[in-house]
């Protein structure tokens, strides 16, 4: 008698999750052909005012281990007509760029993971909403959480 009322409250859950991430990503239009669309749920925060996401695009190249690389290309914010949510696009990964310095031929290559070049893309904590990124089929999206403590210091007069 158990089992089955554990089995049908567990399936209940499911359902009502499902609907409720449904419901979320309302505002969200699919990733169109040849693209992905990447969903990050963040956990609430007692404060979430200390906390900003870093979001990080790139992807996996197997290239040297001396050189620094990075993509051309940015990640832009684009407001959701009726919503008002902001959503995030990287429109082309561009070319790869990077040093130039020379590498013994006979030295292995390695994976590593190459991102857009420029300064980095943070935006604010918000668990409220999902964040949402579209990119080019291929791409990876990673983030990064800083933190900060929530006193500031004084600055004294020069």
């Amino acid at each position: 008698m158990c089992r089955p009322l554990l089995l049908i409250a567990l399936f209940t859950l499911t359902v009502a999750a499902q609907v409720q991430a449904d419901d979320e990503l309302k505002a969200f239009p699919a990733a169109e052909d040849g693209r992905d669309r990447f969903v990050l749920h963040l956990p609430e925060l007692e404060d979430e005012s200390l906390v900003k996401v870093e979001l990080i695009v790139g992807k996996t190249l197997t290239i040297d281990g001396l050189n620094r690389y990075f993509f051309g290309g940015s990640l832009e914010t684009v407001s959701i007509p009726g919503w008002g949510y902001d959503r995030y696009v990287l429109e082309t990964l561009g070319p790869v760029a990077g040093t130039r310095i020379a590498v013994d031929p006979s030295e292995p290559k390695e994976p590593r993971f190459i991102t857009l070049g420029g300064e980095p893309f943070m935006i604010r904590y918000n668990s409220k909403l999902p964040v949402v990124i579209y990119v080019p089929s291929g791409v990876e999206v990673r983030y990064r959480l800083w933190r900060t403590e929530p006193q500031a210091d004084t600055i004294p007069k020069g």
